[in-house]
């Protein structure tokens, strides 16, 4: 292509410059919807605009800029710093000056602004020299500071359904100006299809992709077999290995296990295997699930998500996956019990919120003559020497700490049996406090 081309892809040409054009997000500016409200009656102020590529953050900044007759300015975060924001600020107060006419100032990738460079807007936000428009695909409340947040209104975007996809296409397809209309194309129904379902709420990928179809055909209409191998090795899924789409993945997994659906389960696992997450987290959070929410119900399945982990660490991709997906359906199909989850987080809030208690003499261990005469382990019953290997109504918790029962099994799996141990132990306990078998040492000196 020559150097003085003017060339500019189809997704670009495309951009609507009216609302009237633009394609998805109703639940933003459909009638009567305040963003809607605030871009017809040219009420500007400041937001971030939260979602996936190519769902019209961009496009949605220039409109309201244009509505309200602003000058517009923009900035990238992966390519500015301080210097450029101050430039920025710069020009947007000289317009104020001579237009008396407001600025907007659209920042992509706005959670690439470390913090002070996020506080260089501030004043600037404040005292109405700019409109800030910062558009993110990560989650404002982790990765922008309060003080921004505070002073912008955060929407959220939603991408794209594949309705709204079509319709971007066809117009692509049928636009003689700015798109293809002038190649008279048309496309399948099975074509549009594919299309829609590989852009996968992304208009610019689904106008890129038909820009290359309609490069490559050699006849007027766009097949399904062509968009096949135009988008063959290119198709991707929403995920971020560090961002919300990651996290929001694992969660359903995990709540897919927890809610005994072992296809739900395996679907986000392959969701994420595909956009390229690390098996190995996979199996390290799956370990934990039996933990958590399988626990003593069945305490294979512990054993099994350690296995599959120690699996994938033997034999990589993709064989190891194979293991993990087994745990993972193993686990979604067994019994559910997070008795020790709660437990556990019980006792740790009550270790937290009392003083360090001593460990009783007599459940202390005495290896030196020393310790045995200032009483280590004096009075220590035995459980194997007891009655039933089980030493009745000993205590042992601090002397100065009431027991307390933390763990309550469940009523199901292999929880039922231990339910039924732990009430005839209580139960033995009961007698033998009725009998006055009792062992602490605060007992003891009562009695000496």
């Amino acid at each position: 292509m020559p150097e003085n081309s003017e060339y500019r892809p189809l997704a670009d040409r495309m951009r609507p410059l009216r609302l009237a054009d633009f394609s998805g997000q109703e639940h933003l500016i459909a009638e009567g919807k305040p963003l809607r409200v605030a871009i017809e009656t040219g009420q500007l102020h400041s937001m971030v605009f939260w979602g996936a590529p190519g769902t019209g953050k961009t496009t949605l900044a220039r409109i309201i800029s244009a509505s309200c007759q602003a000058q517009f300015l923009t900035l990238s975060a992966v390519l500015s710093g301080v210097k450029e924001i101050r430039e920025a600020i710069g020009k947007a107060q000289q317009y104020r000056n001579v237009y008396d006419k407001d600025t907007v100032l659209f920042v992509d990738e706005a959670h690439r602004f470390n913090k002070s460079q996020q506080d260089a807007f501030l004043p600037h936000v404040e005292n109405g020299v700019i409109t800030f428009i910062g558009a993110t695909t990560e989650n404002p409340s982790f990765e922008l500071n309060n003080a921004l947040l505070s002073r912008v209104r955060v929407y959220v975007l939603k991408p794209l359904s594949a309705g709204a996809i079509k319709t971007v296409v066809e117009k692509g397809l049928r636009d003689g100006d700015k798109g293809l209309g002038s190649k008279n194309l048309t496309i399948t129904g099975a074509a549009l299809e594919s299309l829609a379902e590989t852009a996968d709420g992304d208009a610019r990928r689904a106008l890129n992709l038909l820009e290359i179809a309609a490069d490559l055909t050699d006849t007027n209409q766009i097949e399904e077999t062509l968009v096949r191998e135009v988008i063959s090795g290119s198709g991707y899924r929403r995920f971020d290995k560090r961002g919300d789409a990651f996290y929001d993945q694992i969660s359903a997994l995990h709540k897919s296990v927890r809610g005994s659906s072992p296809d739900a389960a395996l679907y986000w696992f392959a969701r994420m295997i595909d956009g390229g997450c690390d098996p190995l987290y996979i199996a390290r959070r799956v370990a934990r699930m039996a933990s958590e929410d399988i626990g003593n119900a069945d305490p294979r399945g512990l054993r099994l998500a350690l296995d599959a982990w120690e699996t994938q660490e033997r034999l990589g991709t993709p064989e190891g996956e194979l293991a993990i997906a087994q745990a993972i359906v193993f686990l979604a199909c067994a019994p559910k019990s997070n008795a020790v989850y709660k437990a556990y987080n019980a006792v740790m809030e009550d270790v937290k919120s009392s003083s360090s208690a001593e460990v009783p003499l007599r459940l202390r261990n005495a290896p030196t003559r020393l310790m045995q005469e200032s009483g280590y382990g004096k009075a220590y019953r035995y459980a194997h020497d007891e009655p039933g290997g089980y030493a009745a109504n000993e205590s042992y918790f601090p002397d100065d700490i009431p027991a307390k029962q933390y763990y309550y099994p469940s009523d199901r799996g292999l929880e039922i049996k231990i339910a039924e141990k732990l009430a005839r132990l209580r139960e033995s306990d009961r007698k033998a406090q009725k009998t006055g078998k009792v062992n602490t040492e605060k007992d003891e000196k009562q009695h000496a």
